[in-house]
């Protein structure tokens, strides 16, 4: 067995401690999809890693916090295991864990959201032409 054969044998997927890039990791947790847009989601300011921005190609270690941010959601997790291969849904869920108070931030956004939605509901149908008028007169009026 070749060195770099002996080195792919022990990192990754197999719960090894040796550190893994910053947008392998994301993929592999599956955070998202593709590398790619795990690298284009670092590089815009989306990952900041142990509180800060970061290269893609930072390596991770164990007990390092991320905190993610994904459409109206915001999450911390911290590494508790290190992978450079992508697998089923189940293994990516034991390579991090939640923190508590991402949780209930995540939680009261989310019920937020919805109250939001409940207080404001959309109309079942359009405006006809002479309650387009009224609103036209209404908005140009302040």
């Amino acid at each position: 067995m070749t060195k770099q054969q002996a080195k792919k044998s022990t990192n990754g997927a197999d719960g090894t401690t040796e550190p893994v890039r910053l947008d392998k990791w994301l993929w592999a947790a599956r955070f998202y999809k593709t590398r790619a847009i795990a690298k284009q989601m670092i590089d815009g300011g989306k990952v900041f890693y142990n509180g800060q921005r970061s290269k893609s190609s930072k390596m991770v270690n164990l007990g390092d916090k991320i905190r993610i941010r994904q459409g109206f959601d915001e999450r911390e997790v911290i590494i508790i295991g290190l992978a450079d291969r992508r697998r089923d849904a189940t293994f990516a869920q034991t390579l991090y864990q939640e923190t508590e108070s991402s949780v209930e931030v995540r939680e009261k956004t989310a019920l937020a959201r919805r109250q939001g939605i409940l207080l404001s509901p959309a109309s079942d149908t359009k405006p006809d032409k002479k309650q387009r008028r009224q609103l036209r007169q209404f908005k140009e009026r302040n």
